[in-house]
């Protein structure tokens, strides 16, 4: 009860944010939104299998790249070009984590981070699309052919939506026989095969759906700066990633929505106070990360699986 109050609170506040926030405002929580959304994709996976994924920014910024070479092209419906994100950055997780998920623990690590920098200078390489400079967009998506996209206000609302869903998706898997068996696995896996299951297929599937859901918020971000950039499949977005769901609670499906709120937010309102804000954000994460079970348990929230 506590936690979907948590919950009912948290997204009735970010629905109320429109009507008192200018468009720079708007700018900065629907920025916050989407890295919320992308986070929760990755403390899925971390949270119920333990899988920690340095890769995890080369999705977001694969659906990201998809959205504007599909726009190069003059494919701009969202209806169009965000499920073909959303495909194309699972596929992706899909021939990485099918060799990655061999691996355990640092091995799997440093995997999925040089799959990622792969995929980090590929980009770099796509001259056609701008390569290390990046790619501007003519405009944000259409849907249904209707500029619905461009108001900051219907933006912010859209968002919302999908944030809100990836948010009841990732609890609804976390509580299912399938989440049970990554928490089982996470848990215990030498136990889990002598009962006759093969985690491995459960973790590959949870590892394609958190990449699509990347790939979703990449396009999101794609359609929110109106730019791509390599630099979004970098390593150190993962990192900021895995800040995110950390601070904010990996056992919790509220968690990462929390903490990629809290460390966007914080980290703006600190560099409007002083250009050394990060001698003063720095030691705030730290306190998080001690905080076991990060900004959800602090608020009341329990663990999913």
């Amino acid at each position: 009860m506590r936690r979907f109050l948590l919950a009912f609170v948290l997204f009735a506040a970010l629905a109320a944010v429109p009507a008192f926030a200018d468009t720079a405002m708007l700018t900065l929580v629907a920025r916050a939104m989407i890295f919320a959304l992308a986070a929760t994709s990755l403390g899925f996976i971390l949270g119920q299998g333990g899988l920690v994924s340095f890769g995890h920014a080369a999705t977001m910024g694969i659906g990201a790249y998809a959205v504007g070479i599909l726009m190069e092209e003059g494919v701009r419906d969202a209806l169009v070009s965000f499920p073909l994100a959303m495909a194309a950055a699972g596929l992706f997780a899909l021939v990485t984590g099918a060799i990655s998920l061999r691996t355990r623990g640092v091995y799997f690590i440093m995997i999925t981070l040089a799959f990622g920098q792969m995929a980090f200078f590929v980009t770099q390489s796509l001259s056609a699309y701008g390569g290390d400079d990046g790619l501007t967009l003519a405009a944000r998506s259409t849907v249904a052919g209707m500029r619905w996209l461009k108001d900051p206000k219907t933006f912010h609302y859209v968002v919302l939506g999908l944030l809100a869903f990836t948010v009841l998706v990732s609890t609804m898997l976390a509580r299912s026989p399938f989440g049970r068996v990554l928490a089982a696995g996470r848990d215990n896996e030498r136990r889990l095969r002598a009962l006759g299951v093969d985690p491995y297929a459960y973790r590959l599937v949870a590892y394609v759906i958190a990449g699509a859901f990347a790939g979703l918020a990449g396009a999101l971000y794609a359609n929110l700066t109106e730019f791509v950039s390599p630099a979004y499949l970098s390593w150190h977005r993962s990192a900021e990633f895995i800040v995110m769901v950390v601070a904010g609670g990996p056992g919790s499906a509220l968690g990462p929505v929390l903490g990629a709120l809290g460390v966007v937010l914080l980290e703006d309102g600190l560099a409007h106070l002083t250009e050394h804000w990060r001698i003063i954000f720095g030691p705030l994460l730290v306190l998080l990360v001690l905080a076991r079970g990060g900004i959800a348990t602090l608020l009341g929230g329990r663990r999913d699986g």
